[in-house]
C-alpha cells in the first residue's frame, strides 16, 4: 500500500508548523522523518492520521482518501504507534491487544475465535505471550510500548504510522520495536531521533527543518555531516559501525570533534 501527502500545511495560531510538505512512502517502504525537536515532525505525522486537521493537503492511502473517509475504514488500512499511551483505567495485556480487532468488528459484535487467532499471533510476534494476564498499568514503559504495537499489529493494517514511539526507550526496547516492525513488511512511516537507528532501518529518508523538508533521500545520501549540522546545530563525522556494517555517528560540540 502506498501513501501519498501532498501540499500538507498546519498552522496554530498565527505560526505555519508544517509548511506546504509532500511525502510519498512506496508500497512496503520504510521510511523516516528526523529533526530537531519542534521542527514539525509530530504535527505532520498526526495531520496524516487524523489527528488533527490540516490547513490544506491531501492524504491517500493508493486510492483511499484518508482525510475525507470515516475513521473507521481509515483504521481498517492505517495503524498507528504512538509515543505516549497513558491511561486512566486498567486493562489486562490481552484485553488491550484485542482492542486492535474493533476496526473490524461492527457494533456490539462479540470477540471470534479469528479475532483469538490474530491476537495471539500479535502477542508472539512481540514476545508478550507471557504477559497476556497482566495489568497494562503495572508495565514498564518499554513493555508497554510492546503491547501497542501488539495491539496495532492485531490491527492488521496494511500501513504503519510511528510517531515518536522509542525516543524515551532504552535501547533494547528500541531495536525490539523497530525490528518487529520492519519484519512485518509493510508500508512504515517512522518519525525518529536516534540517527544510528534511522540509518538502519530506513530506506528513505525526509529530514525536516522549521516545518520544511530541508533533504531527502536514501540514508547515506540525507544522514551526512553537512545536514546533520544544519539540522541540529552540531559538528558530526560518519563512519561505518563495525557492529551493524552501518552507518555510525560521533559528535562535537564548540565546533570541533
Amino acid at each position: 500500500m502506498k501513501l501519498t501527502a501532498q501540499n500538507i500545511a498546519v498552522t496554530f495560531g498565527k505560526k505555519d508548523i508544517v509548511k506546504n510538505i509532500s511525502v510519498i512512502v512506496k508500497k512496503k517502504q520504510f521510511v523516516g522523518l528526523i529533526g530537531p525537536n519542534g521542527c514539525g515532525k509530530s504535527t505532520l505525522l498526526k495531520s496524516i492520521y487524523k489527528s488533527l486537521t490540516p490547513k490544506q493537503g491531501t492524504v491517500f492511502l493508493d486510492d483511499l482518501n484518508v482525510l475525507k473517509s470515516p475513521e473507521k475504514k481509515v483504521s481498517q488500512q492505517l495503524g498507528v504507534v504512538g509515543q505516549f499511551n497513558e491511561m486512566h483505567f486498567d486493562l489486562s495485556v490481552h484485553q488491550m491487544v484485542m482492542l486492535g480487532r474493533t476496526p473490524h468488528k461492527k457494533m456490539l459484535e462479540s470477540d471470534t475465535g479469528k479475532d483469538y487467532e490474530i491476537v495471539e499471533e500479535a502477542l508472539a510476534r512481540t514476545n508478550l505471550q507471557s504477559y497476556k494476564e497482566r495489568s497494562f498499568l503495572s508495565l514498564s514503559g518499554g513493555e508497554k510500548q510492546r503491547v501497542i504495537l501488539a495491539r496495532t499489529i492485531a490491527q492488521q493494517p496494511k500501513f504503519m504510522i510511528l510517531d515518536e514511539p522509542t525516543n524515551h526507550l532504552d535501547i533494547r526496547y528500541q531495536i525490539e520495536i523497530l525490528s518487529c516492525v520492519k519484519e512485518l513488511n509493510i508500508g512504515v512511516l517512522a518519525a525518529l531521533h536516534d540517527l544510528e537507528m534511522a540509518a538502519h532501518y530506513c530506506d528513505y529518508i525526509y529530514a525536516v527543518k522549521n516545518g520544511e523538508i530541508y533533504a531527502h533521500g536514501t540514508p547515506t545520501e540525507v544522514l551526512t555531516p553537512d545536514t546533520i549540522e544544519a539540522l541540529y546545530q552540531i559538528k558530526c563525522q560518519t563512519y561505518i559501525n563495525p557492529v551493524t556494517n552501518g552507518l555510525g555517528f560521533a559528535y562535537g560540540l564548540g565546533g570541533s570533534l
